[in-house]
């Protein structure tokens, strides 16, 4: 088994059409949109229909990179798929898409649950598989359907989250690899500050509300990664041998702006040079880098040959990160509307 290069070669997203906006979560909840977007940043979210979930999601997603940069389904080796809200506890979304697009059926997958971390952690994934030789070319989704699990009675949850997938190819290229270097790290002592109760509603001895619904402890999770988050990007950036002034672009997890701002300010990086996708689409958990990412791209501003800082951070509490030199593939078609 020789090391290759790797590189993400396309890109695609999407979102459902129905907005929620502040204005209709006044009609829901006692709020009102200045309270919203002065603590957020939010002013809409994308909301699924009821009978669509994240395979479909990914579908769509998928689709939008195959058709923009002329790529076949048909020489995929791997599906990851990095999701907390699967159409089934399983099969998986990897399966089901794997079907459905037409991937052969010698490929490999899977899911990854990471929560707000998982894309960049399927990402890591995808980069060993290629690098290492193992595979040539694998789809990576990021994508939830947090609207099913919203409790909209609940003020600090449901004017946070939204529904959206985001999707890219990871393939073998040439002898340099374009993935730079790399940090993860977990505290599962603070697992109980945001889950969603299963089979258990216990974590670590702590009884946990048991409502099938998303429970966040905002503050803690706040503290938590203001603290933590600029910690990894020094870390990536070490492992990297890279400084933060090389970086043209840092894409956080869009959870929410005013978590995005300190974390800008410890690391003292501009904040214009950070992408986010929260304004328009909320926090879509694993969906978020990649819709922030796709975004500059169809935007103009994020370009071949530049270094992209990703980091994800949440539930678990998991967080990841990864350094890239963009080099995708030349557009062959027009990217859908979002």
């Amino acid at each position: 088994m020789s090391l290759t290069g790797a590189k993400i070669t396309a890109i695609g997203s999407y979102v459902p059409v129905r907005r929620l906006t502040n204005s209709d979560l006044e009609q829901m909840v006692e709020t009102n949109d200045e309270w919203i977007v002065q603590r957020t940043g939010i002013r809409e979210r994308r909301i699924s229909r009821e009978d669509e979930y994240t395979s479909d999601l990914c579908v769509s997603a998928a689709q939008d990179l195959l058709k923009r940069y002329g790529k076949s389904a048909g020489d995929v080796d791997m599906v990851i798929v990095a999701t907390s809200t699967p159409d089934f506890s399983f099969p998986s979304v990897a399966s089901i898409i794997q079907h459905r697009l037409g991937i052969p059926l010698t490929a490999g997958a899977v899911d990854m649950s990471a929560a707000c971390a998982g894309f960049v952690y399927a990402l890591h994934t995808a980069h060993a598989y290629v690098a290492s030789g193992l595979h040539r070319k694998v789809l990576v989704l990021g994508a939830d359907a947090l609207s099913k699990i919203t409790d909209y009675t609940d003020r600090s949850t449901c004017i946070l989250f939204g529904d959206g997938a985001g999707a890219v190819l990871v393939e073998s290229g040439e002898q340099e690899d374009n993935f730079l270097g790399f940090h993860l790290g977990s505290d599962g002592g603070g697992a109980h500050h945001v889950y969603r109760t299963g089979l258990s509603h216990k974590v670590n001895g702590i009884e946990l509300m048991n409502s099938g619904k998303l429970v966040q402890n905002g503050r803690e999770v706040f503290r938590w990664a203001v603290r933590t988050v600029p910690q990894g990007i020094q870390q990536v950036l070490k492992n990297a041998g890279a400084e933060l002034a090389q970086v043209d672009w840092l894409i956080p997890h869009s959870a929410n702006l005013r978590m995005i701002e300190p974390i800008c300010e410890r690391l003292d990086y501009p904040l214009e040079q950070a992408l986010y996708s929260l304004e328009y689409f909320g926090n879509t958990s694993a969906a978020s880098i990649p819709l922030a990412l796709d975004l500059g791209v169809r935007e103009g501003k994020v370009l071949n040959g530049q270094q992209i800082l990703l980091y994800g951070f949440g539930a678990g509490l998991a967080h990841a990160g990864q350094l890239l030199k963009l080099a995708l593939d030349p557009q062959v078609g027009l990217p859908a509307q979002l």
